[in-house]
């Protein structure tokens, strides 16, 4: 039997406190919150591994690392709206609910939004709403937004999210750059202009919906 507990010790102690996450409330929930119940139960036995983690239909966790590290850069406040783009089995969302005012959960499947919604009623986490809907496009009813996390890599970031950021709102996502490498960017609406830059590098699983379209050269 796998003791959970400890497993969540070594995550935060071998993978998170390593690599440069320092950020004291962030780490508090990343000891506290059990990831194994965001997880099918054929894959909570690995549910702390030191890699995205399968969750079934295509979809991931992102790497603790990776994940803690792109939470860090976004700096999420106690008074936050937050959106979380590609909520999946629903851990995401959870952590950030234990660190924001409110989220909104937003995945493009209907069983895996379910899925979530069983864990964060499980874990008594009341201030995040799920929603089902192409992940491209957001969730407009919510917005502005002062956090949107983008829990997978993506071509590039669409118009129709980093318009829904507040003023001083910020968005991280993996962006893949023209070699084919994940680049983490932390982009920020500052004076109505959205601007980025890369933190570091990393290759998550890509999410569905952020294809870009196919143009013609004449």
């Amino acid at each position: 039997m796998t003791d959970f507990a400890a497993a969540r010790y070594f995550m935060v102690e071998g993978q998170i406190r390593p690599n440069k996450v320092t950020d004291h409330r962030l780490v508090d929930v990343l000891s506290e919150l059990p990831r194994e119940a965001f997880v099918p139960e054929s894959a909570r036995g690995v549910a702390y591994v030191d890699d995205d983690l399968p969750i079934g239909k295509g979809r991931f966790l992102l790497e603790p690392m990776v994940f803690a590290r792109m939470l860090q850069a976004v700096s999420v406040q106690d008074t936050d709206r937050v959106l979380d783009v590609g909520a999946a089995g629903g851990y995401s969302t959870a952590v950030l609910a234990r660190l924001a005012a409110s989220v909104v959960g937003l995945d493009c499947d209907a069983d895996l939004t379910a899925a979530a919604g069983t864990a964060l009623a499980g874990q008594g986490i009341a201030n995040a709403k799920l929603v089902t809907g192409p992940l491209a496009e957001g969730y407009a009813q919510g917005a502005p937004y002062d956090v949107i996390v983008i829990e997978g890599t993506v071509p590039e970031v669409p118009a129709a999210l980093t318009g829904q950021l507040a003023e001083e709102g910020r968005l991280v996502a993996v962006v893949q750059d023209h070699r084919g490498v994940g680049e983490v960017r932390l982009f920020q609406r500052s004076g109505g202009v959205v601007s980025s830059r890369i933190l570091f590098e990393a290759q998550p699983h890509a999410l569905p919906g952020f294809e870009k379209k196919a143009s013609f050269v004449f």
